[in-house]
């Protein structure tokens, strides 16, 4: 039987940029402590200035539970932000990858992810 790990997160806010880093595997397993404190670092995120930067770099599992809150989060803050404002993902597991072409969003969620990986 596979260990469940935690999920760890933290929030950073410099010259205008919101950073969220997420690590450790998001999971069904692991979704509820971040599903409880979601009001804060969202409305954290509203106010941070211009961009709201998710640091997926230290995912180490996502599996459909944590890829359908990941989604409910970019589509949440989405219709709040005002048009200057953007998110991005950086460094998204290839799992989320995956998972977003199983759901047919890849395109959707296309617009998160930088094109050159340099953001």
């Amino acid at each position: 039987m596979q260990e469940t790990q935690s999920l760890h997160w933290e929030s950073q806010v410099n010259d205008g940029k919101m950073t969220l880093q997420l690590s450790g595997e998001l999971s069904r397993n692991t979704l509820l402590p971040l599903w409880q404190q979601r009001a804060s670092f969202l409305l954290e995120g509203q106010s941070s200035g211009q961009t709201i930067l998710w640091d997926l770099t230290q995912i180490t599992r996502i599996d459909s539970a944590g890829f359908a809150l990941l989604c409910e989060f970019l589509q949440y803050n989405q219709t709040l932000l005002v048009k200057e404002q953007t998110q991005i993902l950086q460094n998204p597991p290839s799992q989320l990858l995956t998972l977003a072409d199983l759901f047919g969003l890849s395109d959707w969620i296309a617009q998160f992810i930088p094109q050159n990986g340099n953001r």
